[in-house]
């Protein structure tokens, strides 16, 4: 055996060690997930569905990496448990559009509440340096394992306002139910301003997503992060984290400290996504009468 086989066979076996540990760490091993009623894959389908309502199958089995058959089959089995409910897709009749119903909303709260305390404990003993550097060894793990599509995904903060911006912006209303919805104009005004800006994930020349930093005036050294956004089908790709770290960079060489952000309940993915990047609960800062949810970042804090 070459030297340089006998590194890679050492990589591979850490690795395979490193696996062998967290999968017992955390209970993956066990036959149903937090020991609950659910298989650790059913219960990621129960999450991914209630976190993205209308989300397609196959951008279910995108987010999974799963095969299509086998989704098919669990979806059908949580349809007739009742957790699950289907609805054909007006825009493309050969998609099917999943949501949760009411027991699947309560097994989904369940599965979160289990699922925090879990790690709450596992992080009970870990001081705040190790808890910082366990955090930010997690996202460069993600980055680095990060599949090459993902890693195509182009990010663009734009110069001037575009038809893809537009789309994305109306895509994002409709699925998270905006009252208080940007007008064109608005939103070439931010692009204008030297401090703000908008950008837009391409996936190939596809746009996939989108990310608007505006400028707080009524707070100092401060901007709010709104309007993030992914396409279903481009899902499970990081898109999110590469527009985020481009705001976060460009808020930085602006000069501000913090970054705050609104959300609601009920979007349980992007609020799970934002404490992971380091953002914390604040008091209420605006009167979005949408938002239950206050979040901000300091900048001066790796995530």
């Amino acid at each position: 055996m070459t030297v340089s086989n006998l590194h890679e066979e050492e990589q591979i076996s850490a690795v395979r060690e490193f696996n062998r540990f967290y999968t017992a760490r955390l209970g993956l091993l066990r036959k149903r997930h937090l020991d609950g009623e659910f298989s650790l894959t059913e219960a990621r389908m129960l999450y991914e569905s209630g976190a993205s309502p209308g989300l397609t199958a196959s951008a279910l089995r995108n987010i999974l990496g799963l095969d299509a058959g086998y989704v098919s089959r669990s979806v059908a089995l949580l349809t007739r448990r009742r957790l699950m409910r289907q609805a054909i897709s007006k825009q493309d009749g050969r998609e099917k559009l999943l949501t949760l119903s009411p027991a699947g909303n309560r097994a989904v709260a369940w599965l979160n509440e289990k699922s925090a305390l879990q790690i709450r404990e596992l992080l009970a003993n870990v001081d705040t340096a190790d808890r910082d550097g366990l955090l930010d060894s997690l996202a460069k793990v993600r980055s680095i394992l990060r599949n090459p599509e993902a890693r195509s995904v182009r990010i663009v903060r734009l110069s001037k306002s575009n038809a893809d911006a537009i789309q994305l912006l109306q895509e994002y209303y409709k699925a998270v139910h905006v009252v208080q919805r940007d007008t064109p104009s608005a939103i070439q005004k931010i692009i204008d301003d030297p401090s703000s800006g908008v950008w837009l994930a391409y996936g190939g020349e596809k746009a996939v997503g989108c990310v608007v930093l505006r400028k707080l005036a009524r707070l100092p050294f401060a901007a709010e992060c709104k309007r993030l956004y992914g396409q279903p089908t481009a899902r499970g790709h990081g898109i999110a984290d590469k527009l985020m770290d481009a705001l976060e960079n460009f808020a930085l060489s602006q000069g501000f400290r913090w970054i705050y952000l609104d959300s609601y309940d009920d979007l349980k993915a992007a609020i799970g996504l934002y404490r992971r990047r380091g953002y914390v609960s604040c008091k209420r800062y605006n009167d979005n009468p949408q938002a239950t949810v206050f979040l901000r970042k300091n900048l001066g804090r790796r995530p």
